[in-house]
């Protein structure tokens, strides 16, 4: 007789075998998952009504995470097919009312100057070539090939057909890599005339102030430059600098080149009325300092001072300090050469009415002008030229006066000069 199953206890936590286990939820899991949805749906549907009302500006407020390294991006605003390629250029001068010669515009290769070879779908053709001193540069295949005296055009044009006999129809592209340095002469009425190297694109008005500056006697309305060609030849340029500084204008100016001559032209007797040199010597084109001589009774001294260019009357006086109850400073003579003439004009300043105020006698200075103080020394100095009737031939002859004179200092200063001042 079989007992009747045991029933099951309701803790039995494994079931029987063959029997398949019945799944049970709790409350407190139950809960859980209520509260986890109910957190996903305040935080989604936001979000979701965010994209249905602004889908644009939504979607570009968010980040991008593919960059997985946390670098910034940064992306170029042009394209990289469309940036171009800017080749090597000469440096222009700004648009002005002065317009050179077109030829001076033009650059021609020389020895020195180094360029670039581009020939598309031949890269052992490529490369950068400098020009030896004969004028020629070593490419690959053609050797040597002469380019010097040609412009960027005409040397690609050559080199272009020199590789037409080994490449059919070849697109060539030549450009300036390096130029040469830029040597050039200055000479004329400048301080240091000489030979100067400039950097590239190196300006007409940059080698007069590297001279040092232009000489009173210069003539600033037709500097020249002159450039010589391949063949010998030459052309040239006139650049007047006075009357754009006289009315105002932009400054003229040219590039120079290599082996470029600058010639300063004198001021021509005759030229003078329409000449204002006080204006050139205050300007920066002009010689920095000028030099002048003084003859100073009460102090028996022949000397030189040297002042700003562009100065007058009183700025001399001051440098010089006369001293007040030996020298008659109502009474200073201005000696100066006239070139139109030839001669030595003597003309008597009032240096006490210059410092109240007369322009009249407070006149600018110019280069190796003669101070005399003392009248008595003025007057023996008058009577001196004077009685010298030949006229000096140029201001050479008159500084060779006032050399002279300094070496007979002795009688000039001497006993029975009397006082300075009677």
């Amino acid at each position: 007789m079989h007992n009747a199953a045991a029933p099951k206890s309701p803790t039995q936590p494994f079931p029987e075998k063959g029997e398949s286990p019945k799944p049970k939820i709790g409350w407190r899991r139950l809960t859980a998952s209520c509260l986890f949805g109910l957190h996903a749906g305040s935080t989604i549907l936001p979000a979701a009504l965010l994209l249905w009302i602004h889908p644009e500006n939504t979607w570009a407020a968010i980040p991008n995470r593919e960059n997985t390294n946390n670098s910034p991006i940064i992306q170029n605003p042009i394209a990289q097919s469309q940036i171009p390629i800017v080749p090597f250029e000469l440096q222009n001068t700004p648009p002005q009312r002065f317009q050179p010669n077109p030829q001076f515009r033009i650059y021609r290769l020389g020895p020195g100057d180094s360029i670039g070879v581009v020939v598309p779908r031949f890269p052992e053709l490529n490369g950068t070539f400098g020009i030896d001193r004969e004028g020629n540069a070593l490419l690959p295949l053609v050797g040597k090939l002469r380019i010097a005296g040609f412009t960027l055009d005409e040397a690609q044009e050559r080199i272009r057909a020199a590789y037409n006999r080994f490449v059919v129809n070849p697109q060539v592209t030549v450009a300036l890599t390096t130029p040469r340095p830029v040597q050039i002469t200055l000479t004329g009425e400048v301080v240091r005339p000489g030979y100067y190297g400039l950097g590239l694109g190196g300006s007409l008005s940059a080698v007069l102030l590297t001279g040092g500056g232009t000489t009173p006697q210069a003539d600033l309305r037709a500097v020249l430059v002159r450039r010589f060609l391949s063949d010998g030849s030459y052309i040239e340029q006139k650049v007047d600098f006075f009357t754009p500084l006289l009315a105002g204008d932009p400054l003229p100016d040219v590039v120079l080149q290599d082996g470029d001559a600058v010639i300063v032209p004198k001021l021509e007797v005759g030229n003078l009325a329409t000449y204002d040199r006080q204006l050139v010597a205050r300007s920066n084109l002009a010689q920095p300092t000028i030099t002048i001589r003084v003859l100073s009774y009460d102090r028996s001294t022949i000397g030189t001072l040297s002042l700003r260019n562009g100065s007058n009357f009183l700025d001399a006086v001051t440098a010089i300090a006369p001293s007040l109850q030996t020298a008659d400073i109502g009474n200073i003579g201005l000696v100066r050469f006239d070139p139109e003439r030839g001669r030595a004009i003597v003309r008597e300043l009032n240096a006490r009415r210059a410092l109240l105020g007369d322009a009249s006698q407070n006149v600018p200075l110019r280069e190796n002008d003669v101070i005399v103080i003392g009248r008595n020394l003025l007057a023996r100095l008058t009577f001196a030229l004077n009685i010298f009737t030949q006229p000096f031939r140029d201001i050479l002859g008159f500084l060779l006066f006032f050399r002279q004179l300094s070496q007979s200092a002795e009688q000039l200063f001497g006993p029975g000069a009397g006082n300075g001042n009677n």
